[in-house]
């Protein structure tokens, strides 16, 4: 079973990168661009012969991704399960 983590920076942080971005997108013409934010992606995937069910495996994930992926201080994040 293959889970997805989602990692972004809170909004009262700022994203440098995603400004860089954002700027250089209307430099090439695309004005209309209101902001680009940018987020981390990262797959996770259990072995089939785990003993965890979906509910525990989704657990397992989010306790991950709180513990390694994202920074509290600075990041939000979300896990969302594969079909």
């Amino acid at each position: 079973m293959e889970f997805e983590v989602f990692v972004q920076l809170k909004q009262e942080v700022l994203d440098p990168e995603g400004r860089a971005i954002k700027e250089t997108l209307c430099r090439h013409g695309y004005s209309q661009v209101k902001s680009v934010s940018v987020s981390k992606r990262f797959l996770i995937e259990f072995d089939e012969k785990s003993k965890e069910n979906a509910k525990d495996q989704e657990e397992l994930a989010t306790t991950i991704a709180r513990e390694y992926l994202a920074n509290p201080v600075s990041e939000t994040f979300h896990v969302r399960r594969n079909a």
